[in-house]
Formats: structure tokens, sequence, C-alpha cells
């Protein structure tokens, strides 16, 4: 309750600059105290900010005020995961990555169609919905460098995370242009 009425008095003063600032502030502000009471990583802590922030009537304008600063983000996101990812891994192992790439894509597809289904939506809307999940995202990268961390997935299950999600994110927009 408080946040929503934070960014709605900052919101009332008319300064997009300064709305932008209270966004930013509130953000890294949550992400810490999610660090520091709930001991996660700050990944986690900004998942939550961001659940927070979407309780705010403002949450839309949040996002777009906050955009650039995403892209600008996006950007040192990826030369970060491309600097982790083993390139070595592609040649290596390419049935592993193969399978785990059929897994991601093939397996979650199947199981959204079917929940789609079940709960009455037509086949269209089913296959979208599958076609538009068939993928791993960004924060499965977050989730292996934990599990490395924290000695529960090797270097190699990293790498080979960070291939396939890489590989399956590549190959969604290929999967949208084969469902029209």
């Amino acid at each position: 309750r408080l946040v929503p009425w934070i960014l709605a008095k900052t919101a009332c003063t008319g300064s997009r600059e300064l709305f932008t600032l209270a966004v930013l502030v509130l953000a890294l502000g949550i992400a810490y105290g999610a660090v520091s009471l709930f001991d996660v990583s700050f990944a986690l802590g900004a998942f939550f900010a961001g659940m927070v922030l979407n309780e705010s009537e403002l949450s839309h304008r949040a996002a777009q005020d906050t955009l650039p600063l995403s892209d600008a983000f996006a950007v040192l996101f990826f030369v970060s995961v491309g600097m982790l990812l083993d390139p070595v891994i592609l040649v290596r192992e390419p049935l592993a990555i193969i399978a785990a790439v059929s897994i991601i894509i093939f397996g979650k597809s199947i199981v959204a169609f079917i929940l789609v289904r079940l709960f009455g939506h037509s086949k269209r809307t089913a296959l979208t919905i599958s076609v538009s999940l068939a993928q791993i995202g960004e924060f499965a990268f977050i989730l292996a460098g934990l599990g490395v961390y924290l000695g529960l997935l090797s270097e190699y299950g990293r790498n080979l995370v960070l291939a396939s999600s890489i590989l399956s994110i590549m190959l969604n927009p290929l999967l949208f242009s084969l469902l029209e």
C-alpha cells in the first residue's frame, strides 16, 4: 500500500525525472530489503520489487519511463551472459544441447498446450500460448549461476543451461513465424 501511494504522490508533481527516480529508488530499496530480510539473491529481490511495483495503478507508466534504462541494462546483461558461456560446449556436446533445447521447446509447449485446452480455450489460443512459452528466459541464467555458486550445478551444467536457453530464445521467433 505504501509503494502505490509513493508513486501516486510522485506522479502528482508532474516531474517525469522525479517519478523515474522514485521508481528506481523503490525498486532498488525493495530488492535490497528482500536480500537483507529474506537472504535471497539480489536478482530474486529485484523480481520481488517488480511484483510490488506492479501493484500500483501507475505500473505501466513506471515500466514505460524506465524502458530506456531497461534496454541499457539488457545489453549489459547479455554481454555478461556471453562472457559466462563457453562456446566450446556447442561443438563438444551438440547432442546434449539438441536434447536440452528439444525438452525446453517441446516439453514446455506440450504441457502448455494441454493445460490451455483443458481450460476450454481454442486450439489456436493453445498453440499461441504454447509457442510463446517454448523457451526459458533470462532468469534461467541467474538460477544457473546461483546453482554453480551453491555447488548444486557444475560448470558443465551451467554451460548447458546457458547454451540451451540462448538457443531456445533465438528459435522462438522462428516458431512464431511457423505458427502463422
